[in-house]
């Protein structure tokens, strides 16, 4: 087997979802072990997954994925069908019992699919990063996890316990961070930013409306991070507690990297950065300089690809058995009856 995955199979079309805290990602592809993204139908959706009483809601998935899933799958050529799904979530292992239960029989019946993969988007993410390969995926946006893999341990995860209790480093933890100095410099309380507080009250308006804005939201986390991006602006500008919630954040990914390395008996490991949180060069350039200094023997990869891809490589192989370990709830694989 290939060092990043089984290699190209004829197959059925396959589908993967990318279930993220600030929106949902498909594609529709050939069913062949995929490198990347080019000649996959794909669609975005502005919606954040819905979290309630028992974890994910998996009937507000559903009220999105499948009008898009038809759309995606309209025009596809005579006689293809769709042979697997895969849906990667956030919070998987912890809120997707409500998924598991509701997920399986509508979209099969509605794709006609055979097999369908429930996955963390840990998981996703590392397929989508580095494939079969053993190391060290962090994803990173609305949320953060990280997770370490060697065929003699498994999966070994870090973080990725939610906004309320973990996901440090994350773009909602940056964004709350920066909102809470900014309310600081609107009080006169120490470890205020003057320039944080400008950028709160330009992107939200009057810093007092905050609390009502944000707590009854059920995406709160994604609107945490929205201002990640105007935090490392302030630092680029110069601005020291912008700075130290950056450099803050990049000491608790290195935290997370080399927790999971460490579980799962990696030196040096391989090392993915996935996650639109990376796109913020201050931010990056703070990892790998925390990096250095704290996981010296680690090895930048360049992501094959974001977790839809990785979403994609779960459902091709589906059918023909899984070259990662499957391990419920972060990982599980299921027949249509």
């Amino acid at each position: 087997m290939p060092a990043d995955g089984p290699g190209p199979q004829a197959g059925p079309w396959v589908v993967g979802v990318d279930v993220g805290g600030s929106g949902i990602r498909l594609a529709l592809a050939p069913g062949t072990w995929p490198a990347g993204l080019a000649g996959a139908r794909t669609r975005n959706i502005a919606a954040a997954a819905r979290v309630g009483a028992a974890g994910h809601d998996a009937a507000a998935l559903l009220a999105e994925l499948l009008p898009a899933l038809d759309a995606l799958a309209t025009g596809l050529p005579a006689g293809a069908r769709i042979g697997a799904v895969a849906v990667g979530a956030t919070g998987m292992a912890l809120l997707g019992r409500d998924l598991a239960a509701g997920l399986p029989g509508p979209l099969t019946r509605a794709t006609g699919a055979e097999w369908l993969v429930l996955a963390g988007d840990a998981v996703t993410a590392y397929a989508g990063a580095l494939g079969t390969r053993p190391g060290v995926v962090v994803a990173a946006g609305t949320g953060l996890v990280a997770v370490g893999h060697h065929p003699d341990a498994g999966w070994r995860r870090a973080d990725g316990w939610g906004q309320l209790l973990g996901d440090c480093g994350s773009g909602g933890w940056i964004g709350r961070a920066g909102l809470e100095a900014a309310l600081r410099a609107y009080d006169g309380r120490t470890g205020g930013s003057p320039a944080l507080l400008a950028a709160a009250e330009r992107r939200y308006g009057p810093v007092t409306g905050l609390p009502a804005a944000l707590q009854p939201r059920p995406d709160r986390a994604a609107l945490l991070a929205a201002f990640a991006p105007d935090v490392a602006t302030a630092a680029e500008g110069g601005c020291p507690v912008a700075d130290g919630i950056v450099r803050r954040a990049a000491e608790e990914i290195v935290a997370a990297a080399t927790a999971a390395a460490t579980a799962a008996g990696l030196t040096e490991p391989r090392l993915a950065l996935t996650g639109g949180l990376f796109r913020l060069a201050r931010l990056r350039g703070a990892t790998h300089a925390a990096l250095a200094a704290r996981l010296p023997g680690a090895r930048l990869h360049r992501p094959d690809g974001p977790p839809l891809l990785g979403a994609l490589r779960l459902a091709a192989t589906a059918a023909t058995g899984l070259p990662w370990p499957v391990d419920p709830p972060l990982l599980d694989v299921l027949r249509a009856p």
